[in-house]
Protein backbone atom coordinates (compact mmCIF):
# COMPACT_ATOMS: atom_id res chain seq x y z
CA UNK A 1 0.00 0.00 0.00
CA UNK A 2 1.46 3.33 -0.81
CA UNK A 3 -0.18 6.68 0.68
CA UNK A 4 0.41 10.34 0.65
CA UNK A 5 0.17 12.64 3.39
CA UNK A 6 0.30 16.78 2.11
CA UNK A 7 1.10 19.01 5.07
CA UNK A 8 2.21 22.44 5.89
CA UNK A 9 4.59 24.31 7.97
CA UNK A 10 2.19 27.08 9.49
CA UNK A 11 2.77 30.35 12.05
CA UNK A 12 2.49 28.74 15.94
CA UNK A 13 -0.66 30.52 15.83
CA UNK A 14 -0.63 31.96 18.94
CA UNK A 15 2.05 34.14 18.31
CA UNK A 16 0.66 35.50 14.37
CA UNK A 17 0.45 39.05 14.67
CA UNK A 18 -0.93 41.13 11.80
CA UNK A 19 0.71 44.40 9.96
CA UNK A 20 -2.07 46.96 10.75
CA UNK A 21 -1.17 48.75 7.05
CA UNK A 22 -1.20 45.93 4.92
CA UNK A 23 -3.59 43.52 6.69
CA UNK A 24 -1.04 40.92 6.32
CA UNK A 25 1.05 38.17 8.52
CA UNK A 26 4.06 39.01 10.26
CA UNK A 27 5.70 35.93 9.32
CA UNK A 28 9.46 37.42 10.46
CA UNK A 29 10.58 36.16 13.88
CA UNK A 30 7.71 33.60 14.17
CA UNK A 31 8.67 30.09 14.66
CA UNK A 32 7.14 27.82 12.55
CA UNK A 33 5.60 24.72 13.53
CA UNK A 34 3.57 21.65 11.67
CA UNK A 35 -0.13 22.54 10.75
CA UNK A 36 -1.64 20.31 13.82
CA UNK A 37 -3.99 18.88 11.26
CA UNK A 38 -1.54 17.57 9.58
CA UNK A 39 0.47 16.24 12.10
CA UNK A 40 -2.81 13.95 13.02
CA UNK A 41 -2.79 12.74 9.13
CA UNK A 42 0.69 11.33 9.62
CA UNK A 43 -0.37 9.80 13.04
CA UNK A 44 -3.52 8.44 10.77
CA UNK A 45 -0.91 7.32 8.08
CA UNK A 46 2.11 5.76 10.88
CA UNK A 47 -1.27 3.50 11.67
CA UNK A 48 -2.07 2.35 8.92
CA UNK A 49 1.79 1.82 8.23
CA UNK A 50 2.02 -0.49 11.45
CA UNK A 51 -1.14 -2.25 9.78
CA UNK A 52 -0.58 -3.33 6.64
CA UNK A 53 3.00 -2.36 5.91
CA UNK A 54 2.48 0.40 4.14
CA UNK A 55 4.67 3.22 2.38
CA UNK A 56 4.51 7.02 3.64
CA UNK A 57 4.67 9.46 1.49
CA UNK A 58 4.92 13.23 2.79
CA UNK A 59 4.38 15.77 0.40
CA UNK A 60 4.77 20.03 1.47
CA UNK A 61 4.79 22.85 -0.68
CA UNK A 62 6.62 25.85 0.35
CA UNK A 63 9.83 27.76 0.70
CA UNK A 64 12.89 25.78 1.47
CA UNK A 65 12.42 26.35 5.78
CA UNK A 66 9.73 24.17 5.11
CA UNK A 67 11.47 20.94 5.09
CA UNK A 68 11.42 21.00 8.81
CA UNK A 69 8.08 19.42 9.00
CA UNK A 70 8.85 16.62 6.65
CA UNK A 71 11.98 15.97 9.06
CA UNK A 72 9.33 15.82 11.86
CA UNK A 73 7.09 13.03 9.57
CA UNK A 74 10.05 11.40 8.57
CA UNK A 75 11.31 11.33 12.24
CA UNK A 76 7.76 10.04 13.35
CA UNK A 77 8.51 7.13 10.83
CA UNK A 78 7.16 8.19 7.56
CA UNK A 79 9.26 6.94 4.41
CA UNK A 80 9.95 9.37 1.88
CA UNK A 81 10.14 13.27 1.92
CA UNK A 82 9.15 15.44 -1.04
CA UNK A 83 8.97 19.59 -0.89
CA UNK A 84 7.61 21.64 -3.66
CA UNK A 85 9.81 24.29 -3.51
CA UNK A 86 9.72 26.85 -6.75
CA UNK A 87 9.13 30.71 -7.04
CA UNK A 88 6.05 29.53 -9.43
CA UNK A 89 4.44 28.06 -6.58
CA UNK A 90 4.25 31.78 -5.08
CA UNK A 91 1.27 33.43 -3.80
CA UNK A 92 -0.50 30.12 -5.06
CA UNK A 93 -4.77 29.98 -3.61
CA UNK A 94 -5.76 27.15 -2.33
CA UNK A 95 -6.77 25.56 -5.86
CA UNK A 96 -3.65 26.74 -7.29
CA UNK A 97 -2.07 24.69 -4.35
CA UNK A 98 -4.46 21.63 -4.71
CA UNK A 99 -3.38 21.42 -8.58
CA UNK A 100 0.19 21.41 -7.32
CA UNK A 101 0.19 18.57 -5.14
CA UNK A 102 -1.98 16.78 -7.30
CA UNK A 103 0.72 16.89 -9.70
CA UNK A 104 3.38 15.68 -7.56
CA UNK A 105 1.11 12.59 -6.62
CA UNK A 106 0.52 11.39 -9.64
CA UNK A 107 4.27 11.47 -10.58
CA UNK A 108 4.84 9.55 -7.24
CA UNK A 109 3.08 6.47 -9.55
CA UNK A 110 0.03 4.44 -8.04
CA UNK A 111 -1.08 6.10 -4.89
CA UNK A 112 -3.86 3.87 -2.41
CA UNK A 113 -4.82 6.39 0.02
CA UNK A 114 -3.84 10.43 0.03
CA UNK A 115 -4.42 11.74 3.85
CA UNK A 116 -4.48 15.92 4.50
CA UNK A 117 -5.15 17.33 7.34
CA UNK A 118 -8.70 19.26 7.54
CA UNK A 119 -7.54 22.46 7.52
CA UNK A 120 -4.25 24.44 7.55
CA UNK A 121 -4.49 27.05 11.24
CA UNK A 122 -3.02 29.83 8.97
CA UNK A 123 -5.94 29.98 6.51
CA UNK A 124 -9.29 27.55 7.69
CA UNK A 125 -10.35 27.54 4.38
CA UNK A 126 -10.45 23.21 4.65
CA UNK A 127 -10.39 23.87 0.63
CA UNK A 128 -6.92 21.91 -0.61
CA UNK A 129 -7.90 18.45 0.59
CA UNK A 130 -11.22 18.72 -1.81
CA UNK A 131 -9.65 20.31 -4.39
CA UNK A 132 -6.79 17.39 -4.63
CA UNK A 133 -9.35 15.11 -4.42
CA UNK A 134 -10.89 16.93 -7.74
CA UNK A 135 -7.87 17.02 -9.66
CA UNK A 136 -7.06 13.14 -8.96
CA UNK A 137 -10.60 12.29 -9.44
CA UNK A 138 -10.52 10.76 -5.96
CA UNK A 139 -13.69 9.56 -3.74
CA UNK A 140 -13.27 11.86 -0.52
CA UNK A 141 -14.27 11.39 3.04
CA UNK A 142 -13.74 14.86 5.31
CA UNK A 143 -13.38 15.79 8.80
CA UNK A 144 -12.57 12.12 9.54
CA UNK A 145 -11.14 11.50 13.66
CA UNK A 146 -10.54 7.80 12.92
CA UNK A 147 -9.19 5.75 9.90
CA UNK A 148 -8.71 2.07 9.40
CA UNK A 149 -8.07 -0.31 6.58
CA UNK A 150 -10.55 -3.11 6.49
CA UNK A 151 -9.91 -5.29 3.24
CA UNK A 152 -9.47 -3.58 0.40
CA UNK A 153 -11.94 -0.60 1.76
CA UNK A 154 -11.15 2.23 4.27
CA UNK A 155 -13.28 2.57 7.54
CA UNK A 156 -13.53 6.04 8.85
CA UNK A 157 -15.32 8.18 11.62
CA UNK A 158 -16.41 11.52 10.02
CA UNK A 159 -17.84 13.64 12.36
CA UNK A 160 -20.96 15.15 11.37
CA UNK A 161 -23.26 17.88 12.92
CA UNK A 162 -24.63 16.52 15.78
CA UNK A 163 -22.77 13.29 16.23
CA UNK A 164 -20.62 11.46 13.92
CA UNK A 165 -20.75 8.92 11.12
CA UNK A 166 -18.92 5.53 9.83
CA UNK A 167 -18.33 5.02 6.21
CA UNK A 168 -16.53 2.65 4.08
CA UNK A 169 -14.76 4.05 0.77
CA UNK A 170 -13.36 1.96 -1.80
CA UNK A 171 -9.44 2.21 -2.75
CA UNK A 172 -8.04 4.60 -4.00
CA UNK A 173 -9.40 7.42 -2.01
CA UNK A 174 -8.77 10.98 -0.04
CA UNK A 175 -9.34 11.73 3.11
CA UNK A 176 -9.32 14.63 5.51
CA UNK A 177 -8.34 14.43 9.40
CA UNK A 178 -9.80 16.31 12.22
CA UNK A 179 -8.48 15.92 15.73
CA UNK A 180 -10.63 14.39 18.52
CA UNK A 181 -11.25 16.99 21.25
CA UNK A 182 -8.77 14.69 23.85
CA UNK A 183 -5.91 14.24 21.06
CA UNK A 184 -2.16 14.69 22.10
CA UNK A 185 0.35 15.11 19.69
CA UNK A 186 3.30 12.52 19.37
CA UNK A 187 6.84 13.57 18.91
CA UNK A 188 9.97 11.45 18.28
CA UNK A 189 12.41 10.62 20.41
CA UNK A 190 15.90 11.16 20.37
CA UNK A 191 16.84 8.57 18.34
CA UNK A 192 14.04 8.48 16.37
CA UNK A 193 15.07 12.01 15.22
CA UNK A 194 18.73 10.50 15.20
CA UNK A 195 18.02 8.12 12.44
CA UNK A 196 16.02 10.05 10.34
CA UNK A 197 18.76 12.17 9.45
CA UNK A 198 19.56 9.09 6.60
CA UNK A 199 16.37 9.97 5.13
CA UNK A 200 17.03 12.92 2.49
CA UNK A 201 14.39 15.15 1.60
CA UNK A 202 13.68 15.43 -2.16
CA UNK A 203 13.51 19.03 -3.50
CA UNK A 204 10.99 19.18 -6.76
CA UNK A 205 10.45 22.23 -9.09
CA UNK A 206 7.40 22.58 -10.83
CA UNK A 207 8.90 21.25 -13.94
CA UNK A 208 9.72 18.21 -11.92
CA UNK A 209 5.99 17.72 -11.71
CA UNK A 210 4.98 18.42 -15.20
CA UNK A 211 3.24 21.66 -14.01
CA UNK A 212 1.41 24.03 -15.97
CA UNK A 213 2.80 27.25 -14.98
CA UNK A 214 -0.36 28.80 -16.15
CA UNK A 215 -2.15 27.09 -13.16
CA UNK A 216 0.23 27.91 -10.69
CA UNK A 217 0.82 31.11 -8.14
CA UNK A 218 -1.11 34.21 -8.30
CA UNK A 219 -1.82 33.32 -12.51
CA UNK A 220 -3.22 30.38 -11.18
CA UNK A 221 -5.13 31.36 -8.79
CA UNK A 222 -8.94 32.51 -9.11
CA UNK A 223 -9.78 33.73 -5.31
CA UNK A 224 -7.02 36.90 -3.99
CA UNK A 225 -7.16 37.62 0.19
CA UNK A 226 -7.53 41.33 -0.27
CA UNK A 227 -7.16 42.09 3.74
CA UNK A 228 -6.45 40.08 7.10
CA UNK A 229 -7.34 41.96 10.18
CA UNK A 230 -7.76 40.73 14.04
CA UNK A 231 -11.07 41.22 15.15
CA UNK A 232 -11.30 44.28 17.33
CA UNK A 233 -10.65 44.18 20.89
CA UNK A 234 -13.42 43.76 23.81
CA UNK A 235 -13.58 45.35 27.02
CA UNK A 236 -13.55 43.78 30.21
CA UNK A 237 -16.24 41.39 30.88
CA UNK A 238 -18.19 42.09 34.09
CA UNK A 239 -17.88 38.99 37.28
CA UNK A 240 -20.96 38.70 38.83
CA UNK A 241 -21.32 37.24 42.46
CA UNK A 242 -24.98 36.48 44.81
CA UNK A 243 -27.28 34.16 45.33
CA UNK A 244 -29.15 32.83 42.46
CA UNK A 245 -32.18 35.46 43.19
CA UNK A 246 -29.55 38.65 43.01
CA UNK A 247 -28.23 37.04 39.80
CA UNK A 248 -30.85 36.68 38.11
CA UNK A 249 -32.05 40.64 39.10
CA UNK A 250 -28.69 41.38 37.90
CA UNK A 251 -29.16 40.22 34.66
CA UNK A 252 -32.66 41.71 34.36
CA UNK A 253 -31.42 45.27 34.62
CA UNK A 254 -28.58 44.54 32.22
CA UNK A 255 -30.70 43.77 29.84
CA UNK A 256 -33.13 46.30 30.22
CA UNK A 257 -30.03 49.18 30.40
CA UNK A 258 -29.56 47.85 27.07
CA UNK A 259 -33.07 47.88 25.60
CA UNK A 260 -32.77 43.96 25.02
CA UNK A 261 -35.45 43.60 27.90
CA UNK A 262 -38.64 46.17 28.31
Amino acid sequence: MNIVVCVKQVPDSTQVKVDPKTGTLIRAGVPSILNPYDHFAVEQALKIKKQTGATVNIISMGPPQAVAVIRLALALGADRGILLSDRAFAGSDTWATSYALSQAIKKLGKVDLVICGQMAIDGDTAQTGPGIAFHLGLPQVTFCTATEIRGNKLWAKKLMEGGSLEVEVSLPALVTTTMPHDHKATYPSFLQAFHAQDKKTEIWSAADVNAETKKLGLDGSPTRVSRIFPPPARSAGEMLSGTPAELAARVVDILKKENLLK
